[in-house]
């Protein structure tokens, strides 16, 4: 069901910055800045050989990462995101297994542009996991 990790987010201040410094310091690709109010933050993305790394900025007072931002200043890693083929039959086992998902189960449109839910970090190990569809 788990396929790739497709991208580790770090949650900072200022995401289009820090994107940068990965394409100063590893020839990264930066992507645009997008915001998505959906969900609260503003992304970008630094494109690397095998993953992304995706840095997240609060978007407005109400984001659900600013006291994390205000607790890091200087950043930190958020979330984790791993790929599944279907979005709703990983949902199904996962919460069938006792995980439980965030928000009210229905999946969101994710910085990609496709279906993505996250699952509470107590149930894995202390890690913030987004799904996302691929």
């Amino acid at each position: 069901m788990l396929g790739r990790l497709n991208h580790v987010a770090i949650a900072v201040a200022d995401a289009e910055k820090a994107a940068k410094i990965y394409g100063t310091a590893f020839g990264a690709e930066i992507s645009a800045t997008v915001p998505l109010p959906e969900h609260g933050v503003i992304t970008v993305f630094a494109t690397l050989p095998n993953t992304k790394i995706e840095f997240i900025q609060p978007l407005g007072e109400d984001s659900p990462i600013t006291k994390f931002v205000e607790r890091n200043p200087d950043g930190g890693i958020h979330h984790i995101c791993y790929e599944v083929p279907d979005i709703l039959a990983a949902r199904d086992k996962l919460m069938s297994e006792g995980a439980r998902v965030l928000g009210d189960g229905t999946p969101k449109i994710g910085a990609h542009g496709k279906p993505v839910l996250f699952l509470h970090p107590k149930d894995f190990s202390g890690a913030l996991v987004e799904i996302e569809q691929s």
